[in-house]
């Protein structure tokens, strides 16, 4: 059992305590906040309150997070984009808005659910039932490539490649402000003592680099090509951010209300390469960006 103790800014004065509780605990979606409310594993000052109790600022909330159990995972027929399937692997092109694998109150709909339906019992157990295959995570309102294992050799000598920097993995981001020149940036990420849904720059952290360069310039807006030297999360996210640059549509990080109408950021995983962990032939993916992000492209390119 976790217990966690959150005390209610200014901002969040007036909000329903399930979607507070969506909002600021990491995997708790909405429907499971509010059962958690419902059993009494959540409190407000240190009394039961239903999932509608609108919140004050200064509240303590008291959260008792069960332990994980990990269900019976069900194979669903979700379409996937596969970009390139053999014995050992595939290569996905997520969509926007697709959970890469299950979390509490969110165990349908996801990708792991989609492969279970198409890949069977072909997939890595490495990191357990609830994520089978899965070597690398994009975020839920990322889309793009990633590499699936179908075996556990196949997935350690991805992770490998991964851990060691050996992998390429490009994206694009479109940005808000005009960047200037091409750059790095080498800043460790650890998640944020404030807001446990989200990263941080911090000492001590994790070490992250992202290199960016400038593909197109806009009056408001820079096009870019990140590539990551490593893998953490939310890191393209945060480092572009902590620039001043922030990733349009990106409402943790960047700018509350866009002049798009999106549904999450523009940040797309374009280009992936790795060496194929069976017959070591250099293998390099690319796919086109989602028709919504090509769309605001045109749109900004008209106003030049």
């Amino acid at each position: 059992m976790e217990n966690i103790i959150l005390t209610v800014k200014k901002e969040n004065a007036g909000e329903r305590l399930d979607k507070y509780i969506a909002d600021e605990v990491e995997d708790v979606s909405r429907s499971f906040a509010a059962e958690l409310i419902k059993e009494g594993n959540i409190l407000v000052n240190k009394k039961s309150v239903n999932k509608n109790y609108k919140l004050d600022m200064g509240d303590t909330v008291e959260i008792e997070l069960p332990d994980p159990i990990e269900p019976e995972l069900v194979p669903e027929n979700i379409p996937l984009d596969i970009v390139y399937e053999d014995n050992d692997l595939l290569v996905v092109n997520k969509p926007q808005g697709m959970v890469v694998h299950p979390a509490p109150g969110n165990y349908t709909g996801t990708l792991v659910n989609a492969l279970l339906y198409h890949c069977g019992s072909s997939l890595s157990a490495i990191n357990g039932v609830i994520r089978p295959g899965i070597v690398h995570r994009i975020d839920k309102d990322t889309s793009g490539l990633l590499v699936v294992a179908k075996n556990n050799t196949a997935h350690i000598k991805l992770s490998e490649q991964i851990k060691e920097k050996k992998a390429l993995r490009k994206y694009w981001a479109l940005v808000n402000g005009k960047i200037k020149e091409n750059g790095t940036i080498n800043a460790p990420i650890a998640r944020s003592p404030k807001d446990r849904k989200k990263m941080t720059i911090a000492l001590g952290g994790r070490e992250a680099v992202t290199h960016y360069n400038i593909l197109e310039g806009f009056d408001a807006y820079t096009l870019c090509e990140c590539i990551l030297e490593t893998g953490r999360t939310h890191q393209i996210r945060v480092h572009m951010a902590s620039i001043g640059h922030s990733i349009v549509g990106d409402k943790a990080y960047g700018i509350k209300k866009e002049r798009f109408n999106l549904n999450g950021q523009l940040l797309h995983a374009k280009t992936l390469g790795f060496v194929h962990p069976a017959t070591g032939e250099q293998m390099i993916f690319e796919t086109e960006i989602p028709e919504y992000f090509g769309e605001v492209l045109n749109n900004l390119r008209r106003k030049k």
